[in-house]
């Protein structure tokens, strides 16, 4: 059984202490923690958290949004005409040539489908 510590917490409020191990120093110490627990044997599960089974249609739904504003890097050949048309048209809009491009695929699939 994992020990208790008898020394005082020393911070000064939950909050405190919450922002603490929301740092970059605290997630490397709780990191750090869970590796040695890990490497010890001694990682332990609550047995009194209960969570529930996801729904899978949910689980799908999830995935799918995910996955509409997920992007992946790509290298197209676009003819230089298209280009600059692209770039002329997001001169005039206020926003950028590939952002442009974007919205072009985007209605151009939704038409195809």
């Amino acid at each position: 059984m994992p020990r208790k510590s008898t020394s005082p917490s020393p911070f000064k409020s939950e909050a405190e202490e919450a922002d603490w191990y929301a740092s970059p120093q605290g997630r490397r110490q709780t990191r750090r923690e869970f590796s040695r627990a890990l490497r010890d044997g001694s990682l332990i599960s609550s047995p009194g958290l209960k969570i529930k089974k996801t729904d899978p249609k949910l689980l799908e739904t999830l995935m799918q949004q995910a996955k509409e504003s997920a992007t992946r890097p790509v290298s197209l050949r676009i003819p230089v005409v298209d280009l600059e048309t692209a770039k002329r048209l997001a001169a005039n809009s206020g926003v950028g040539y590939q952002t442009v491009l974007k919205r072009a695929i985007r209605e151009g699939l939704k038409k195809a489908v």
